[in-house]
């Protein structure tokens, strides 16, 4: 006993289909649910939420290397800038060097009334190579 449509070529039976509306909606969700996981795991898509954190972390990391560019100049710009250099050298410690330049004022940025952390850290950095 032969099936029917047995003989015929894929091609004809292919075009010979029709997909019910429920095949139709299952197919579109899949390939929409697809299509999403494609775009968040290897697409680079990312949320609102991922976009404002990393925003947030670039504006931070820009506004201290800006702030430790300011304070590398202020402190350089001194009369006693080779005393001052000296004086840094000779501690041994990251912290206390980063505590010598907040509490010289190099790192307190124009229009702020306490030193900018990062900016601090980022002085000190330049400041001992």
């Amino acid at each position: 006993m032969a099936i029917q449509g047995s003989n015929s070529s894929i091609a004809q039976r292919f075009e010979s289909y029709q997909p019910s509306k429920s095949i139709l909606v299952w197919a579109c969700v899949a390939t929409a649910v697809a299509t999403m996981i494609i775009g968040f795991s290897w697409g680079g898509w990312v949320t609102g939420g991922t976009s404002r954190s990393a925003a947030t972390t670039a504006s931070d990391i820009a506004r201290g290397e800006l702030a430790s560019a300011v304070c590398v100049e202020k402190f350089r710009a001194g009369a006693d800038a080779s005393q001052r250099i000296t004086a840094f050298k000779a501690l041994t410690d990251s912290y206390k060097k980063r505590q010598f330049v907040e509490e010289g004022g190099w790192a307190t940025m124009p229009g702020q009334t306490s030193p900018d952390r990062l900016g601090a850290q980022g002085c000190a950095t330049v400041l001992a190579t």
